[in-house]
């Protein structure tokens, strides 16, 4: 596979190495990508950082007494968990469709300052009703940040160079949890201030500080390339050449509907889906459960929130780091499925304990395997149609997809956490189980659909030249590799 993907870097009939393009630049390429990350990835990284801590807080909430004030029996919570995802499947492609129509300067900070305001609300909502129309809302305007994130960054990075950025900005997911543990420790002492109880008081700062965040947005994200004004025109040039020699990040392409259409109609765009829909389940039913899980253990709600950070920790040093190595090696397949059968060991732990709290450093153990896999396998997964979807509107749909259809897990995983499971939970854990071992069986299943095609355009390249057309066909052009 190796040796495939090498040749899966090739992506156009005029490719051309960074030394070649250096060679017409007095620009140096590993200058201008330190350059790019630090403006690029801090910005958009904040963002999904206040966005994953704005939808997983309510789990901290939970043990700062939302369901005691508003009347919340345990599968009232679970709906309100699902509301949030229903949402955000319902409204990922319109707003993918709508960032291609805009530009990321005003679409990324407008989207966040809505999803700020409701989330705000989540703290003043006096009824259960209300608190389930905010959350469905809150899901909504999130939907439209996490697959325009991923299309913006190939915008601006070669193939070879993305999947690294996206894990990296993945990660702010596991430091949401590790900041969300230690944040609502210390806002649960606000108990009282103004009338209000701890829980309302976690959703009302973590979302004014989203608000204050999305305002200064509007300043320090950037456009694309073309018209980024934190760059030289030379060094514009230079990602110009660079990128049209790799991919068709350049091209002046259109909106059409057909090529929104061809994403929907290609086999491996739902396998993409697929991949991330058997990781959503056991992603979300851990950050939006591990606080109750840890609690259910025997320790305080307070401990319970502290002890959330260290595994969280332990899959943010993991993200990073699988990234950088998938990245050297140029596999990808291979490192998914061993992170999710690192997160299976962690579950057959939990489940293996008849009597979780007679024990409860095992089965807090066991949560370090479980997100120390869960979090490297999602970041891995989701960098995969960025690199491989050819047609920036397709890809923009594809990326979509992809969560779209991964995030019905997480729609049924919100209802397999029940309050008289606990403390053994071995409903959700075997679904998270079961999901974790499906996904190293779709994620070999297209592995061996790229590698097999990879291999077909090989055999016809080595038979005689492919075309001599300079028009790209996207990732249907038989001089396209897929990156496996």
């Amino acid at each position: 596979m190796a040796s495939v993907e090498k040749k899966s870097e090739k992506a156009s009939p005029d490719r051309l190495s960074d030394s070649d393009v250096e060679a017409h630049s007095h620009i140096k390429t590993s200058a201008l990508l330190r350059k790019l990350d630090l403006k690029l990835l801090p910005a958009v990284s904040v963002l999904y950082l206040l966005s994953f801590l704005d939808r997983s807080n309510i789990a901290n909430a939970r043990l700062d007494g939302l369901t005691t004030d508003l009347h919340m029996t345990g599968n009232q919570y679970l709906t309100s968990l699902t509301l949030f995802f229903i949402g955000y499947v319902l409204f990922e492609v319109p707003w993918n469709v709508a960032l291609k129509r805009t530009t990321p300067k005003i679409w990324l900070p407008t989207i966040t300052l809505v999803w700020g305001i409701i989330a705000t609300l989540m703290g003043v909502s006096q009824n259960l009703a209300g608190f389930f129309v905010v959350r469905f809302f809150l899901g909504a305007t999130e939907g439209g940040l996490f697959p325009g994130v991923v299309f913006y960054l190939s915008m601006w990075y070669k193939r070879a160079e993305r999947q690294y950025r996206v894990s990296l900005f993945f990660s702010a997911a596991s430091l949401a949890g590790a900041f969300g543990g230690i944040l609502a420790y210390g806002i649960g002492f606000m108990k009282g201030v103004g009338g209000y109880n701890g829980w309302r008081w976690i959703f009302i700062i973590e979302g004014l500080v989203t608000v204050v965040v999305s305002l200064a947005a509007y300043y320090f994200i950037a456009n694309y390339p073309d018209n980024a004004n934190f760059l030289r025109e030379d060094e514009r040039a230079f990602i110009h050449e660079r990128l049209k020699a790799d991919s068709d990040a350049t091209n002046h392409e259109g909106f059409t509907w057909a090529n929104v259409g061809s994403a929907l109609k290609d086999p491996k765009c739902w396998l993409y889906g697929l991949v991330y829909h058997s990781l959503s389940l056991p992603l979300y039913t851990l950050s939006l459960f591990l606080p109750t899980i840890i609690k259910s253990l025997g320790y305080t709600a307070a401990n319970a929130q502290l002890l959330t950070v260290p595994p969280y920790a332990l899959a943010f040093i993991l993200t990073a780091s699988i990234a950088v190595i998938s990245e050297r090696v140029h596999i990808r397949a291979p490192f998914i499925m061993g992170s999710a059968l690192f997160a299976a060991i962690g579950y057959c732990i939990l489940l293996s304990q008849t009597d979780p709290t007679h024990k409860p450093g095992v089965s807090y153990l066991g949560t370090f395997f479980a997100a120390g896999g869960i979090y490297p396998a999602v970041a891995l997964c989701l960098s995969w149609p960025a690199m491989n979807v050819s047609g920036q509107t397709k890809r923009a749909t594809a990326n979509a997809m992809q969560i779209s259809i991964g995030n019905l897990g997480a729609v049924i995983g919100t209802q397999l956490y029940r309050s008289e499971d606990g403390p053994r939970y071995v409903l959700g854990h075997s679904f998270a189980l079961g999901y974790l071992l499906a996904n190293c069986i779709i994620v070999g299943v297209l592995w061996l659909v790229l590698a097999r095609e990879n291999r077909r355009r090989d055999k016809v390249e080595s038979e005689g030249p492919v075309t001599d057309e300079i028009e790209w066909h996207g990732d249907d052009d038989l001089r396209w590799r897929f990156s496996t």
